[in-house]
Parts: C-alpha cells; sequence; structure tokens
C-alpha cells in the first residue's frame, strides 16, 4: 500500500531530486516555460506552486512591517539560489497572481520525445505575457518577419525578389511589345 507517499522518486534519491527541482524552478520562473517529461513536470508543478504561495504571503506582509516580507524571501531563497529570479518572483510575478487563489502553472502535453519514447510536456505560468520572439520580433519592425535564419526563410525571400524582378520584366516587356499606333484599314 502507498498511504502517504506523496511524491515521484523520479528514479533519483533525494538529494539529486531536490536539485532537479530547484533547477527546473529556476529555469521556470526566469524563461515561464518550459518542456521536460510529464512526471518532472508534475513534481516541478507542485514545488512552483508552494513558492509562489510563499511570495504572495511575503507580499501582504510589506506594509505590516511585520517582517513576514523577510522571512518570505528566505524561505524562497532557501529553494531558489538566483537572486535575480527571487527579485523578479517578488516584483513581477507574485504581484500578478496576488488575487488568483492557486494554479499558477498550466501543463501542456506536447508529444514523444524521438530517442526514448518518453512523454514530453510542456510548463507555463498562466497568464505569461512571455514571448520568446519578442526580441526578434521587436528589431525587425512592424513589416513582419523576414525569417531569412531559416532555410524556408531564405527559399521565401528569393521567391519574393523574383518575383518582384518579374514584375519589373514583364511591365517593361509589355511596354516594348505594344505598337505605338497601328494604322487603320482606310489609312496608310
Amino acid at each position: 500500500m502507498r498511504h502517504r507517499v506523496a511524491h515521484r522518486k523520479l528514479g533519483r534519491v533525494t538529494e539529486h531530486r531536490i536539485a532537479l527541482l530547484r533547477n527546473q524552478a529556476e529555469a521556470l520562473l526566469r524563461h515561464e516555460r518550459i518542456q521536460t517529461t510529464v512526471p518532472k513536470a508534475k513534481e516541478l508543478k507542485m514545488f512552483v506552486e508552494k513558492i509562489i504561495t510563499t511570495a504572495k504571503q511575503g507580499l501582504a506582509g510589506d506594509g505590516n512591517g511585520n517582517g513576514k516580507a523577510l522571512h518570505a524571501r528566505r524561505l524562497v531563497a532557501r529553494d531558489i539560489q538566483n537572486g535575480e529570479i527571487v527579485k523578479k518572483l517578488f516584483t513581477d510575478l507574485a504581484p500578478r497572481f496576488a488575487t488568483r487563489p492557486g494554479g499558477y502553472t498550466r501543463l501542456l502535453r506536447i508529444g514523444f520525445r524521438r530517442g526514448d519514447c518518453a512523454e514530453m510536456a510542456q510548463i507555463e505560468l498562466v497568464g505569461s505575457e512571455f514571448n520568446p520572439k519578442a526580441a526578434a520580433e521587436k528589431k525587425e519592425g512592424p513589416e513582419g518577419k523576414t525569417g531569412a535564419k531559416t532555410v524556408g526563410g531564405r527559399l521565401r525571400a528569393a521567391a519574393q525578389r523574383l518575383r518582384s524582378r518579374r514584375g519589373e520584366k514583364g511591365e517593361k516587356a509589355e511596354e516594348a511589345e505594344k505598337p505605338e499606333k497601328e494604322p487603320e484599314e482606310g489609312e496608310e
């Protein structure tokens, strides 16, 4: 019987499992979206939601001066070693989820890994306005994306250049083919 056995072992000893969850939690809070296997994602979901709840409790104690904010930061810093991520959690993420009673993450199954056929999942923070291509779109401008870095993008760009050349040549060829003025039957 598995009474009171709550967590998956993930094929690791305790220290390795805790280190894995801490690293994945840090990556999730930094990028707001990561891909991993389904069992790891389910464990990570519980781990990260406890961290975010602790951060939210620290927000409630900010104005009172009763030390809850500092205590919450220290509890979070116990699991998240990177100070930048802790700062982001308390300044950006915890206020975003302040009115939400729970369920801060979303787990999407995305298929099977090619090498060992392990079921993969994407875990992301709910309400994330994070766009991984935002920097590229900002750099390209409002005209749209060129996509010249990929093979398909280079092919589309080449096809566009050919179409524009044909359009220029087609207009010039139509003008050259038109006779200036054809004589009518009665005139010579």
